[in-house]
């Protein structure tokens, strides 16, 4: 029996699972947490790692390992290939001005053409340009940049910086890489940060891997989005995630450019494109709504179906932490609706699902806008799990909605690759597990959530 290792290393923490090569089939799985905030230093995921690999069962028996890892965070090293800072992650939105500028000097539909996107705080591009400008000592001590799970490959790999590499998926959500070509454009990141020299990690093909210095073979790894997607077999139909950020993503052949910035163009972990829309807010709304009622996440869901749909007018806007999607990196979140009758605990948990769930359905619609055929939907990630998530949904998304069992499929799209190392050929192996049995939640009768919700938006961006 041949095992491979798929890693998760998320924003908040570090999940391992351990396949079988040949059919899938779980043997066992490992967990860590990683620290808060919006800025860590790597070692902290080094860590996790290491304390998630042995809660696995370790990998004295694994044939091949991949890392799959939160997207878009700056790595910055020094020739030793020492950290030169703390890790800016996805959801640090200090460079938000970074983007507005990089966005006004190039134009945001060229943007879309060189790249597939057009940059927010979220992206490395941007961060870079905020380290020219805020920390230039660190910009001079940095001789190579890379992502989180570029990182953590290197080192369960070894060697030195011409070693780091990457893989097109998680590439693609810089800021400076032509997920249709397959090259970095180096003017871009001259652009950015005036060092068009920085050392980049090396694309690897989404079968590629490598050896390390003792242990398994190392295989591409995969921004998180992409390995999820490959995780559940999705090929092109539409994934909706809802953990700590909320994505909507679609498989598609052609790279989309859409110069509103609304659809980021990423490649997927095979060798096509995976145009998606992020959120910053999604299961920390649920999160945060259950403490300020005083419940836990069950009660929250039990009180949210127990209000009608639309929750009587009360509308959540959930940017509690600004917000990607629309681009909106310093807004906070807001309730309307609320009257002497309508300010329940049930309405007010029934305004919070179907407001993270609006923000999404503005995604649904944007991929709609560009060809994406959308007649069901998969919903997976934390949130997901709720029942008043997956009852809900179909309400707010107008189409039915297909509810897998829950599981680490970021995770499980890294040990699916690392299996396509070992076996090569131009396709992942078809995992019978990743054929998971599914619910389907009906779409009913229309009821007018994201008309009261795009609303509530417009007089809130108009103050």
């Amino acid at each position: 029996m041949t095992l491979v290792a798929g890693v998760d290393s998320s924003t908040q923490s570090c999940k391992v699972v351990i396949r079988e090569t040949e059919t899938g089939r779980l043997v066992r799985s490992g967990w860590a947490a990683h620290p808060p905030g919006t800025e860590v230093h790597p070692e902290f995921w080094w860590s996790a790692l290491l304390e998630a690999l042995a809660a696995a069962g370790g990998l004295d028996d694994v044939a091949a390992i991949s890392v799959a890892g939160q997207q878009h965070g700056l790595v910055c090293l020094d020739e030793t290939g020492r950290v030169v800072r703390d890790a800016l992650l996805w959801n640090d939105t200090r460079s938000a001005d970074a983007a507005r500028d990089l966005v006004d000097e190039l134009g945001a539909p060229v943007w879309a053409q060189r790249t597939g996107s057009v940059p927010v705080a979220s992206f490395t591009v941007t961060k870079l340009r905020w380290l020219a400008e805020h920390e230039p000592d660190s910009l001079a001590r940095t001789a190579a940049v890379c992502l989180p799970h570029d990182w953590l490959t290197w080192r369960l790999r070894g060697g030195g910086l011409e070693q780091v590499t990457t893989d097109r998926s998680d590439a693609s959500g810089t800021g400076y890489f032509d997920s249709s070509t397959g090259e970095y454009c180096r003017d871009l990141l001259e652009l950015a940060c005036g060092r068009g020299d920085l050392l980049l990690p090396k694309v690897l093909g989404p079968s590629e891997s490598t050896t390390s210095s003792a242990g398994p073979r190392v295989a591409a790894g995969a921004g998180d989005n992409a390995a999820a997607h490959l995780g559940l077999g999705a090929g092109m139909d539409v994934v909706v995630s809802l953990g700590t950020s909320g994505v909507v993503s679609a498989g598609s052949v052609q790279r989309p450019a859409d110069p509103t910035g609304i659809i980021a163009g990423f490649a997927d972990a095979a060798n096509h494109h995976l145009p998606l829309v992020c959120t910053l807010n999604a299961a920390r709304v649920l999160d945060t709504i259950a403490g300020v009622l005083g419940v836990g996440l069950a009660r929250l869901s039990e009180l949210a179906l127990s209000a009608a749909p639309g929750a009587e007018g009360v509308v959540l806007l959930p940017y509690f932490d600004g917000e990607r999607t629309p681009n909106l990196p310093t807004a906070t979140g807001a309730l309307h609706g609320l009257t002497t009758a309508t300010a329940t605990p049930s309405n007010i948990a029934r305004a919070a699902v179907e407001g993270m769930l609006c923000g999404i359905a503005a995604g649904l619609e944007a991929l709609t806008a560009h060809g994406i055929s959308i007649t069901t939907v998969r919903l997976i990630g934390g949130a997901a799990a709720l029942p008043a998530v997956r009852e809900i949904a179909p309400t707010v998304f107008g189409v039915p909605v297909l509810a897998p069992q829950p599981g680490e499929y970021v995770a499980d799209g890294a040990a699916r690759q690392a299996a396509w190392a070992l076996q090569g050929g131009t396709e992942a192996p078809a995992w019978p597990h990743a054929q998971t049995p599914v619910r389907r939640y009906e779409a009913p009768a229309a009821v007018a959530v994201r008309e009261r919700y795009r609303a509530a938006e417009s007089r809130y961006l108009e103050r």
